[in-house]
């Protein structure tokens, strides 16, 4: 038998694995229905004097601290993936079954964007471009800064993890290591990933991104209290999926470990990225809080939480 027959049978084999994966995932996803918001969120009402956080969805959310404004993860396009051309028309990936808490419109001026990782249910390229503004700030993780190239960003940061860049007064971003991984596309092997923790004014929030469980998030107490902890609870069945995501239980326990005094939970109930059915992940996460679970700051989209 030739090489090239061995060569085109290998090519054969692989693309009928990948389409039996692909249907057996068509097959057993969740399926569901578009949904209205029940909370439309309303940034230009907040106030700031105050802390203010909301959660569009997803990954993204809305900070005011103190009147300096932060975006995380902005993804507001409707299906997110691989793009076939250069519109929006083809796009193979997931479809969003709620709309974005509020327009990009109505968010108003962003001082900071921080993007965790360059998985495109977190950096939404279209997005970022309707974004792109000379006082927006962006802080990226190491290696990822092309993507960004001839968008209009005043300053474009690579984080590398435990760094810490003081963008402006009074505002510190420092880098946390997460348990996850970091590339777009296979070839992407230099793409990093990290966690933020937030410093304004004495207030400390820590946002991760994406994680799976690590114990390590316990040392982020040891340098000052932590007010908001953002934790992602969804997407985590099949069990494989676990060595880059966490479950709710162990979201619950990366909390704990930081100590912080309110959880707003994010990535869930927005894209369907895994088995688990959608509103599984909140209703797991309120059954492991028990009697804390009034220390959940946001269970809807679109809410909005002041921190007092």
């Amino acid at each position: 038998m030739s090489t090239i027959v061995i060569i085109i049978g290998v090519i054969l084999i692989a693309l009928l694995l990948g389409i039996a994966y692909y249907l057996y995932w068509v097959l057993k996803r969740p399926r569901p229905s578009f949904k209205e918001l029940e909370v439309k969120m309303t940034p230009k009402e907040w106030k700031n004097d105050e802390v203010t956080v909301g959660w569009v969805g997803h990954s993204t959310v809305l900070m005011n601290i103190y009147g300096y404004t932060i975006l995380t993860d902005p993804v507001f396009a409707k299906r997110v993936g691989i793009r076939i051309g250069s519109g929006d028309r083809w796009i193979i990936g997931p479809k969003r079954h709620i709309d974005p808490a509020v327009s990009l419109e109505e968010i108003g001026k962003i001082d900071l964007i921080l993007l965790s990782h360059a998985h495109m249910d977190h950096f939404d390229i279209p997005t970022l471009r309707k974004l792109a503004r000379p006082e927006t700030k962006v802080i990226i993780p190491k290696g990822t800064a092309r993507l960004l190239r001839k968008m209009p960003f005043g300053q474009i940061l690579e984080m590398a993890d435990e760094n810490t860049f003081e963008v402006d007064e009074q505002v510190k971003i420092k880098g946390v290591p997460v348990r996850h991984w970091g590339h777009r596309y296979p070839w992407n092997r230099s793409f990093s990933y990290t966690g933020y923790l937030i410093e304004r004014k004495g207030v400390r929030l820590f946002f991760p991104g994406d994680t799976a469980y690590t114990p390590k998030f316990s040392q982020l107490r040891e340098e000052g209290d932590i007010d908001i902890t953002f934790m992602p609870i969804g997407a985590y069945t099949p069990e494989s999926f676990q060595w880059a995501h966490c479950t709710p239980e162990q979201a619950w326990k990366m909390f704990l470990d930081t100590g912080a005094k309110w959880l707003v939970p994010i990535h869930w109930d927005t894209f369907v990225l895994s088995y688990e059915p959608v509103l599984e992940p909140m209703e797991r996460l309120i059954q492991v809080a028990g009697d804390q679970a009034d220390q959940i700051a946001l269970k809807k989209h679109g809410q909005a939480f002041v921190l007092k």
